[in-house]
């Protein structure tokens, strides 16, 4: 399974960036060989609008099966949900400990937004 998981930085020790949509970048990890990828989301930062909406594309381009993050806002949560990507809200600290609370089954899988349009 291929988790995304937004990030502060760039590897496991990194924070989880509470912000989906303009989060500084997404670890990208493969629960099965638990190998990671780093991908930069810079582009999103500066956008005035759609920023949700392009990260959650940039993650389905990666073929994630889910995401944990802080917040989903409603228009990237309707396109993560579009693409089939699971949605855990709710993450806080290192991007490693955040996926062993997915692991442990203390996220849950969320059925909407908890955030309303451009939250900072």
């Amino acid at each position: 399974m291929k988790i995304v998981v937004s990030a502060k930085g760039h590897d496991l020790n990194s924070e989880v960036d509470p912000r989906f949509g303009r989060a500084a970048g997404f670890i990208l990890f493969d629960t099965e060989t638990h190998d990671f990828m780093a991908v930069d989301n810079s582009q999103t930062l500066n956008t005035p609008s759609g920023a949700g909406i392009q990260a959650a594309e940039t993650v389905s381009r990666l073929n994630a099966d889910a995401l944990i993050t802080g917040h989903c806002g409603p228009k990237a949560f309707r396109t993560l949900r579009a693409a089939g990507i699971a949605i855990y809200t709710g993450a806080s600290g290192t991007v490693s400990a955040a996926l062993e609370a997915w692991e442990q089954k203390k996220l849950t899988e969320v059925s909407e937004a908890d955030v309303e349009s451009h939250w900072i």
